[in-house]
């Protein structure tokens, strides 16, 4: 039988769900890690998420699973958006740290190409403050641009050589000047021309496709070789594409509907759902943040992987708002399929950068300081999961489950 978890970011993402797949990954004593699989359920190329081991090797996974330390294979879904630069540039660092996982590719995964990345770019620019904050590596314009059949493109196509150049060669000759031309409005500089119609950038995706093919395997689901799943989500519930917030959102479903719809095409009936936020909010790039903070608000703060963006600024921080929170996780689970049975937890992360006392919102403008050790208890009074998890650290050494 299969274990089957889930990890969900609860706010607008960055919340540690890297650490929490390394966690479940690795403090599994039942399973062995070599057969586990992380499977990438949402978004692309512009998650980031942190894994840091006790001997301080440090990765940001995006195309593999945050489960890779510890030995797990990756597999990437159909709702997963592929980018072969990317996933390249992601390989050799892996391969720095002596680390060359198994990846397995739906067929169905759309694909990135270089084109919707300077569509992205241009457009992002274009906006200049009026930005949606994007990450500038095309998933929005890939999503749009697969939503017109004459110019979609996934990884299946990559079987028939000569069917994906002519698909990319009309991607670039065509779909590339009239997207432009919806966006911004204005005839393209003689730069962006040359740029768009580049023939090495043209022949040097051909060679990452030609990199990403040869690595991975290509398959539809068969996860009956696993002994354990974790479905490893990217951005957070707050940043669903149907969420209230929007156009300040990510073009895919980052809750549990997606993870729902690939167990029950693989007979999986139980999921243990681990729902991760940090014990103070951030966002990084545009849109809404209730109760923003001008600066922030741990003495002890620290993170490598959120520096200065070009196109997504600082990253912004407030305080926690648990029932806020608790709202959007219920609505999330309404969205799990009634034959899915579920445990849910709770997954509280960078505790260690408080060193007194930590800020929660405790109604409409209002907020109170706990301290320090009082905070379990108090988010065990406010909230009803079945379990919880709570991190005092980068690695998954640092990581405690308990309730009491």
């Amino acid at each position: 039988m299969i274990k089957a978890a889930a990890v969900i970011g609860a706010n607008y993402g960055d919340e540690g769900k890297g650490l929490i797949t390394d966690y479940l990954i690795s403090s599994d004593s039942l399973a062995d890690a070599s057969d586990s699989l992380v499977v990438r359920f949402n978004g692309g190329a512009q998650a980031g998420h942190t894994v840091q081991l006790p001997n301080d090797t440090r990765h940001v996974f995006s195309h593999f699973g945050s489960g890779t330390f510890s030995g797990a294979q990756t597999f990437l879904s159909e709702f997963f958006i592929t980018n072969p630069i990317l996933f390249k540039k992601e390989l050799l660092k892996l391969q720095e740290h002596a680390y060359s996982p198994k990846v397995t590719v739906h067929p169905q995964s759309i694909v990135t190409t270089p084109y919707d990345m300077f569509i992205n770019q241009t457009y992002e620019n274009f906006l200049e403050n009026s930005r949606h904050g994007s990450c500038g590596v095309g998933i929005n314009e890939t999503v749009e641009r697969n939503l017109n059949d004459q110019y979609r493109l996934t990884v299946s196509d990559f079987f028939h050589h000569k069917i994906a150049r002519k698909k990319l060669l009309k991607i670039r000759d065509h779909w590339t000047n009239r997207r432009l031309h919806q966006l911004i409005h204005r005839e393209l500089s003689l730069k962006e021309k040359k740029l768009i119609l580049s023939e090495a950038i043209f022949e040097q995706f051909l060679e990452d496709i030609e990199t990403f093919l040869n690595y991975c395997n290509i398959s539809d689901y068969k996860f009956n070789d696993h002994t354990k799943i974790v479905f490893e989500g990217a951005q957070g519930l707050l940043l669903d594409q149907n969420h209230q917030n929007f156009p300040h959102v990510t073009r895919s479903n980052t809750g549990i509907q997606n993870v729902s719809s690939i167990a029950l095409q693989n007979n999986i009936s139980h999921i243990d759902i681990h729902y991760v936020t940090r014990c103070y909010l951030t966002r990084h790039g545009a849109g809404p943040l209730e109760n923003e903070m001008t600066t922030c608000p741990c003495p002890d703060f620290t993170d490598k992987t959120n520096i200065p963006h070009k196109f997504q600024g600082i990253l912004r921080f407030a305080p926690l708002d648990i029932k806020a929170m608790n709202s959007e996780i219920n609505f999330d689970l309404q969205k799990l399929s009634k034959k899915i049975t579920k445990k849910t937890t709770l997954a509280v992360t960078c505790l260690d950068q408080f060193n007194d006392k930590i800020s929660v919102v405790a109604g409409v403008g209002n907020f109170i300081e706990l301290q320090k050790d009082k905070f379990r208890a108090y988010i065990f009074n406010k909230t009803d999961f079945d379990d919880y998890i709570f991190s005092y650290g980068p690695t998954h050494q640092d990581c405690i489950s308990h309730k009491e």
